[in-house]
């Protein structure tokens, strides 16, 4: 499988990107780049990692440079401000040995600090001068979006977000809808507790395949794009395998209508303390 078999889609800046990769957050750093390795083999063509996983270097070590697998990495918080920014990026460009990076993404918008358009502003410099090809941020609510896009002019290609069945964020999906910003999901297994919702398994039996892969495919016709973490072999394989299906629209009405007020369960980011 090559990375024109896969579906991609294209970014405000006219970029393509894989809708589907390999998320990395907890897997442990000694073993990054084994699995990294093993989901590039299966045909995976896009990471996603962070500063604050501290497995940048096992990315770099499998990938060494690869310029066919796009790689995404985020800003931590301890690193806001412009200067401090520019700073971090290049420590996690020398990690993930490569001169320029395909997505930089502000981690956590820490309102509280309110440093984030400053960052925004470095990142934007970052862009301008090719080491970053592509900008965005990660947990970003529409207050905090309005206001870094309207005092830079510059909005971002990505928000990255939890996102599953039972946390589907309408509200801040069709804004990004109205800005041209592509929603990517974090979590969006729900940590593994939607695998077990009869209304999953029951789609997941009349197609012939496994409760991850019906919600990795529920992502994907959403138009999301989706980064289900695994250290198993076998799950790498399992993910991978949710391109070669479609849902039916009752598939899709079913599944919608798990969504739930109460859905969220990683930190709120308008009150996350750290």
């Amino acid at each position: 499988m090559t990375i024109q078999d896969q579906p991609a889609v294209v970014l405000n800046d006219g970029r393509p990107m894989p809708q589907f990769g390999l998320g990395v957050f907890q897997t442990p750093p000694e073993i990054t780049a084994e699995i990294v390795r093993k989901a590039v083999d299966l045909g995976y063509r896009a990471v996603d990692t962070a500063a604050a996983y501290r497995n940048e270097e096992g990315v770099g070590e499998a990938l060494d440079g690869r310029e066919d697998i796009f790689v995404t990495t985020k800003l931590w918080n301890a690193d806001h401000g412009f200067d401090e920014a520019l700073r971090a990026f290049e420590e996690s460009a020398r990690k993930l040995r490569r001169d320029r990076l395909d997505l930089y993404l502000i981690h956590w918008p820490r309102p509280r600090l309110n440093r984030y358009v400053a960052s925004w502003r470095a990142l934007i410099r970052l862009k301008n001068e090719g080491r970053s090809r592509s900008i965005g941020v990660s947990n970003f609510n529409r207050d905090h979006l309005e206001r870094m896009i309207g005092e830079t002019g510059v909005t971002p290609a990505v928000n990255q977000i939890e996102l599953h069945p039972r946390f589907q964020q309408r509200a801040l999906r069709a804004f990004h809808e109205q800005h041209g910003i592509r929603t990517e999901s974090w979590s969006p297994l729900g940590r593994g507790q939607l695998l077990s919702d009869p209304a999953i398994v029951s789609i997941a039996a009349k197609h012939g395949k496994t409760p991850a892969q019906v919600v990795i495919r529920w992502h994907l016709e959403n138009g999301l794009i989706v980064i289900p973490k695994t250290v198993r072999p076998e799950r790498l394989r399992e993910n991978i395998g949710a391109l070669g299906f479609r849902l039916d629209d009752d598939d899709m009405r079913r599944i919608d209508a798990l969504d739930s007020p109460d859905g969220r369960i990683g930190p709120d980011p308008a009150t996350a303390a750290f």
